[in-house]
């Protein structure tokens, strides 16, 4: 096998299951000394922002290399090489970050310029949610006998994608603070939207986010009515969201169930008082 053959594929590259193999269990692993490193990298730094930021910056950088060498892959596929798995396509489909991990790939890459909290958590969430559930089942990167670019890519950039959605929040680059958190459903109300343009308007994937009937996840893994499966998708979005903002914030959790004790206090004794006074 050639580095052209590695690079841009088009080679037999039979089908196997490599998931929870030691590929697989090794880049999670690498990830967590990653994550354990970046922290004491930066706790032991004479200044630790600057070397907060370059850790981050980096992060992205390695994000946005391989976001680039992979649409030159597609470019060259399609134009040079001519490869069949590419009818269909065209510049459209190849530039455009299409599935929620490619999307998350740019929110962290966005990020590094957008420098507020609530962009942060948001792009935090999205990249968080792709990557652990990637590496809990993968369905790309780790099935195929010989590991060409394309299978590196998928596992390289959902390795990054978990290691810089956790180091966002252990370096503290993250808030979740509950008054920020309708800008954070903006994000996502507007992630969704592109999701449906891609699908209606654009036509370059069918299920981007991974809602729609008959999608990877509900009728491919799961098994399940797309009734049932809609409705686990939202709660586990609503609960996963809120798990960080309830750890996070929890000085404005304490005053809202402060607020409501007392509240119930007070109800409870003008109910005490109209009794004595009948």
């Amino acid at each position: 096998m050639s580095f052209t053959d590695w690079l841009f594929g088009g080679i037999e590259n039979p089908v196997t299951n490599g998931r929870w193999g030691i590929l697989h269990i090794l880049t999670l692993v690498i990830c967590a000394v990653c994550i354990v490193g970046f922290y004491f990298i930066a706790k032991k730094s004479p200044d630790p922002v600057k070397a907060k930021r370059r850790i981050i910056c980096t992060l992205a950088g390695l994000i946005a290399f391989f976001e680039i060498i992979i649409r030159f892959v597609y470019f060259m596929k399609l134009y040079y090489f001519q490869h069949p798995e590419m009818a269909g396509t065209g510049p459209l489909w190849i530039l455009i970050p299409k599935p929620w991990c490619a999307i998350s790939c740019w929110l962290l890459i966005a990020c590094v310029f957008v420098k507020k909290a609530f962009f942060y958590d948001f792009s935090c969430l999205s990249a968080l949610l792709c990557s652990v559930i990637f590496f809990a089942y993968p369905g790309v990167g780790y099935n195929n006998e010989i590991i060409l670019f394309e299978n590196l890519y998928s596992i390289v950039t959902h390795a990054l994608l978990l290691t810089t959605s956790i180091t966002l929040i252990v370096l503290k680059f993250t808030r979740f603070a509950y008054k920020e958190l309708w800008k954070v459903a903006v994000g996502f109300v507007l992630t969704y939207a592109y999701g449906l343009l891609q699908i209606f308007v654009l036509k370059t994937q069918t299920d981007p986010m991974y809602f729609m009937p008959n999608g990877d996840i509900q009728a491919g893994i799961l098994h399940i009515s797309y009734g049932l499966y809609l409705f686990l998708y939202i709660a586990l979005i609503v609960v996963y969201v809120n798990v960080f903002y309830l750890i996070g914030d929890k000085a404005s959790v304490k005053a809202f169930f402060r607020k409501r004790n007392k509240q119930t206090d007070e109800h409870a004794n003008t109910e005490k008082v109209l009794q004595e006074t009948k």
